[in-house]
């Protein structure tokens, strides 16, 4: 009776009742939990000085620079719009992570520790908690002097008084108050993560990235359906959908490349013979959304900096409105840095792995194919021809908020969070899921994925 009625539950159900029966798993999976709540009470504790229903005004006001940053807060969940002292998330540690990725190849001393197994790995990562400091410290007062050269009503409080911002005299003292308010609250942010990694399940940091953008996701809907009508936001919903099919079948997507090894084993004084065969899977998407974080920054800073003197220069007014999302400009270079930022992280990437070295180490080789230089030309060559489909799809995701305004008419940050966060959420998602079946499939248990 009890396997009947099992059988006739749905599959991600069941495994969800499986996972949760098990002491270890339940308590991962609450563990997760817990910590993502407490990230939501974070995202409502105001830096100490600033006006926060202020900064909320601000990022809805519809100014140039209010929009960019209007940007930035649908993917920290909120966190900017309230002025959290987690309003940096952990991004200053995500841009120090890809600073070391990128350094590694060049350093010697950096190349050495990455192949020293777990131990060279802490090392690295060791090293990504220092430099995220003084990027976190230099992103937080870039941030305050933009907002208050941008709108002064964000420091001023009940009583009138305007804290400036600045490191001499007078100034000071609140400026660096706020500056370690905020640089606490990523490196918190980011301890966080690394206690879901550790005791909970999935990547933490990648979690805390995907509960901001869900948590902003039901309030932007809510907000296009009050703002436009009903046949824009069912084309809207529709085309969106499109859009989350077309992520998951470029996020799954891979080329398997067949491999075979025969090598021989020394034990008990004979030698054994070993052989067998195996695939690498080559994806299409093997750079993620690392490129769209990288263009998104590129385009924004301009913008940003012409802001400063916005009020007094038309060149720098006209600067300000080439860079905003509403022109052909903006968009189409987005869709060009997207795929050249695209060959160029996966070209780094894929020679950090070093796949031809490793096979011929591990006596494997791809049929046809010589160990050596000839598997690394022929695989380096295969991966290019995968990125050209894995750039032009990060590209085209890129800009389909600007195609969706043209079709459905609805505009705005609305658009933005759908086309861009979902390749986050998606791969965060499945990533989770993985995991989590993962610990399923040890325990005899059937997972989610078939």
């Amino acid at each position: 009776m009890t396997q009947e009625r099992k059988s006739s539950r749905p599959q991600l159900l069941q495994s969800m009742i499986d996972a949760f029966r098990q002491t270890d798993l339940r308590r991962k999976m609450l563990i997760t939990l817990g910590i993502l709540v407490l990230f939501r009470f974070i995202a409502h504790v105001p830096v100490p000085g600033v006006n926060a229903a202020a900064m909320n005004n601000y990022v809805t006001g519809g100014s140039s620079t209010g929009s960019l940053i209007g940007v930035l807060d649908l993917f920290s969940g909120g966190l900017m719009r309230n002025m959290s002292v987690a309003a940096l998330g952990v991004y200053p540690y995500i841009t120090a992570t890809i600073i070391m990725q990128l350094m590694v190849p060049v350093i010697p001393r950096l190349r050495d520790l990455s192949r020293e197994g777990e131990g060279g790995r802490a090392k690295i990562n060791i090293y990504t908690h220092w430099m995220t400091v003084p990027l976190a410290m230099l992103q937080s007062y870039s941030q305050l002097v933009i907002l208050q050269r941008s709108s002064k009503e964000i420091f001023t409080n009940a009583s009138g008084v305007v804290t400036h911002i600045g490191l001499s005299g007078a100034d000071a003292l609140p400026t660096i108050s706020m500056i370690i308010a905020m640089v606490a609250g990523t490196m918190f942010l980011v301890w966080l993560g690394e206690l879901i990694t550790e005791y909970g399940i999935g990547n933490g940091v990648s979690l805390i990235i995907f509960a901001g953008i869900v948590c902003t996701l039901p309030k932007l809907v809510g907000q296009g359906a009050l703002a436009h009508n009903a046949l824009g936001i069912v084309l809207f919903l529709a085309l969106t959908f499109v859009i989350l099919v077309t992520i998951i079948i470029f996020t799954e997507a891979q080329r398997r490349i067949p491999v075979q090894y025969a090598r021989s084993l020394y034990r008990g004084g004979r030698v054994y013979r070993q052989s067998g065969d195996t695939h690498i899977p080559m994806r299409v998407n093997s750079a993620g959304m690392i490129p769209i974080i990288f263009a998104m920054s590129f385009l924004m800073m301009p913008g940003l900096i012409a802001g400063f003197f916005s009020n007094g220069s038309n060149f720098a007014s006209h600067v300000v409105n080439l860079f905003s999302d509403k022109g052909y400009f903006y968009w189409t270079l987005y869709f060009f840095l997207v795929v050249a930022l695209t060959f160029f992280y996966t070209t780094v990437i894929f020679q950090q792995q070093n796949l031809a070295d490793t096979l011929q180490k591990q006596g494997a080789f791809v049929p046809g194919i010589r160990p050596g230089k000839a598997t690394d030309q022929y695989l380096s060559k295969l991966n290019n021809r995968l990125t050209w489909g894995g750039a032009i799809f990060l590209g085209v995701v890129t800009i389909s908020p600007f195609i969706i305004q043209k079709i459905s008419g609805i505009s705005g940050n609305t658009l933005q969070l759908p086309a861009i966060g979902m390749i986050i959420v998606v791969g965060v998602a499945l990533d989770t899921m993985r995991q989590l079946e993962a610990q399923l499939l040890m325990r005899n248990y059937e997972g989610f994925l078939k």
